[in-house]
């Protein structure tokens, strides 16, 4: 009962919000712009190892990532071009908070860490990119878990705690865990010939 009442209650404050930025008339793109640079100011807080403070700028930033695609439907000005650009600045809202925590590491004098920042990093990276690559080829490819919303979860719990090591290793392996299934799913669709039109496929 109470986490439908909580999930009520954030609906509702997200629709509140939402009808708050439209009726302003401001850009969608805008909103999602506005992200990456609050996102920036994260990874400028995690560079200075204030991982508490960098949470809560993450969380700031999840609301215009929220936010940015129902305005857009909400003032209609869903565009093709929109979700293009929104997908490519959240890709570099990820990469920016790695890039602050590799800072981090460095200036600790912590090489291991900066390493697997990076290798968090660039697994993010391949979740988006495999399920994007594989959609060229098949209809759909949404399995695997480690998506976005559960990695800026992680990164949020991460500096709340200050367990930012432990955060970076679930990425790390869960996400890489999640391009494999994601390989091996694509492999199994186009092989039994479930591809898109003009397609071939994979004998």
């Amino acid at each position: 009962m109470y986490s439908r009442i909580i999930g009520y209650g954030g609906r509702w404050l997200h629709g509140k919000i939402v009808d708050g930025l439209a009726a302003t008339g401001v850009q969608p793109n805008v909103l999602t712009f506005t992200g990456l640079l609050v996102n920036c100011l994260a990874a400028v807080l995690f560079a200075q190892g204030r991982f508490g403070w960098a949470a809560g700028v993450i969380v700031l930033a999840g609301v215009f990532d929220l936010t940015d695609g129902p305005v857009a439907r909400k003032q209609g000005r869903v565009s093709a071009f929109g979700a293009f650009f929104d997908s490519m600045i959240d890709r570099y809202s990820d990469m920016v908070l790695y890039v602050g925590l590799m800072v981090y590491y460095a200036t600790i004098g912590r090489f291991f860490y900066v390493v697997l920042a990076a290798v968090a990093m660039a697994s993010s990276f391949m979740v988006s990119y495999s399920r994007a690559r594989a959609e060229s080829l098949i209809p759909s490819c949404k399995v695997g878990f480690m998506e976005r919303p559960e990695r800026v979860v992680l990164l949020i719990i991460g500096g709340t705690f200050n367990r930012m090591a432990a955060t970076l290793w679930a990425i790390a392996v869960f996400a890489t865990f999640t391009v494999i299934h994601r390989i091996v799913y694509t492999w199994k669709e186009t092989t039994a010939g479930r591809t898109l039109p003009g397609v071939r496929a994979t004998r």
